[in-house]
């Protein structure tokens, strides 16, 4: 996993040099950035029913997808390239991420869970931050798309120990077909309707409007208002960039204890409040501030596979991959919708999605923890 988010990490800090030398407009820019999510989006439900038949098919393929995008990337245009490029990375990365999630919620222990995920996306944390730190590291004369394929190169190194992942899994066909009901697996709560319960309702809304946040401020507001407002090259934005993912990298192993012994739900509402805060001061700060809401975003962000786990509590092991897939329609609904309508409307125009975002994260926050359920599991 930490392989396959060095392309992600790297690519935020490169995206005012393809405003400038590639001559993108915003609007490009916004629909470069969004097709990320939107190709995500449109992938989850088939990914879905793929990996709940072929887990290990589908984590040998997402490598791929992600190196086909990156050469496309590489090639540096035209603009169509470019999207398609990003389209490929994202289907690799929904291939993998789902796959590797499916994995851990279906085999992961019931006193584990919390930590399991955070352990998960803390490797892709690790990816991440390893992108950003190699693209801020090369030299300022490197054209962008040569700066991008170094940055990603880590790639080949995940295809490489990908075989020893796979041996951790049971052959497709076999047990993966049928998830394990035993008692290393959470048991879900009874719920007397036959619908979504509430619980399960504010997950999905938490996920998404996470998503949205995330890619409104990370991938456009915070590289474009740093470069343009205050001046910053290619190695200032990319030190924002890790200011933000360090703080999520320490924060991510504790919130995940903290989410097994208080209850996954509490712990998901209060880091939406630090998730807020940064948003505000990220959109809206001087550049002192923007460091401070860098920190306070990073660990809101440790909260990202929170709503997973509030999800498995109130979903039978049966139905998981499937539900998953659902959720991660709306989280990359969310990750599209982000740049592509703020670089429609420009970053000028762009600065009230903070605001608005940071009001939705704070109710969801109160709902979660006022809710009857939100309590530690048995």
């Amino acid at each position: 996993m930490g392989a396959n988010t060095f392309s992600i990490g790297g690519f935020p800090a490169l995206l005012p040099e393809m405003s400038s030398v590639a001559g993108l407009a915003d609007w490009e820019l916004g629909i470069l950035t969004g097709v990320f999510g939107f190709a995500r989006m449109i992938s989850d439900i088939p990914a879905g029913l793929f990996i709940q038949r072929h887990l290990r098919s589908a984590l040998l393929i997402a490598p791929l997808g992600i190196v086909g995008g990156v050469l496309c990337l590489g090639a540096g245009g035209p603009f169509w390239i470019l999207v398609l490029g990003r389209g490929l990375m994202a289907v690799g990365h929904t291939l993998g991420m789902l796959g590797g999630i499916t994995a851990i919620l279906r085999y992961s222990a019931a006193s584990r869970l919390g930590s399991s995920l955070n352990v998960y996306e803390f490797s892709a944390m690790i990816g991440m931050l390893g992108g950003v730190l190699l693209v801020g590291s090369l030299p300022t004369t490197l054209p962008w798309n040569l700066a991008l394929i170094l940055t990603c190169s880590p790639q080949l190194v995940g295809i490489a120990i990908l075989p020893l992942a796979l041996r951790a899994l049971p052959r497709d066909g076999a047990t993966d077909a049928e998830p394990r009901t035993d008692a290393a697996v959470i048991a879900p709560r009874p719920t007397a309707a036959a619908g979504p319960s509430s619980l399960m309702v504010l997950a999905f809304a938490a996920g998404a409007t996470i998503a949205l946040t995330y890619t409104t401020v990370e991938q456009f507001l915070l590289p474009l208002r740093a470069s343009r407002e205050f001046g910053l090259g290619r190695a200032g934005v990319s030190y924002l960039l890790m200011t933000t993912q360090l703080t999520d990298l320490l924060a991510l192993l504790p919130v995940g204890l903290l989410a097994d012994r208080r209850g996954v739900a509490r712990m998901l509402g209060l880091v939406l409040f630090a998730f807020a805060a940064g948003a505000i001061l990220i959109g809206f700060g001087t550049l002192p501030l923007m460091v401070l809401g860098c920190a306070s975003f990073g660990l809101g962000m440790a909260g990202w596979m929170l709503p997973l786990g509030v999800l498995r509590s109130v979903t039978s092991p049966e139905r998981i991959g499937w539900l998953i897939a659902l959720y991660r329609v709306s989280v990359d609904a969310g990750m599209f919708l982000g740049p592509f309508v703020s670089g429609v409307l420009g970053l000028a125009r762009a600065g009230v999605f903070p605001v608005v975002l940071a009001a939705g994260l704070t109710v969801i926050a109160l709902g979660l923890l006022r809710h009857p359920d939100a309590r530690p599991g048995p």
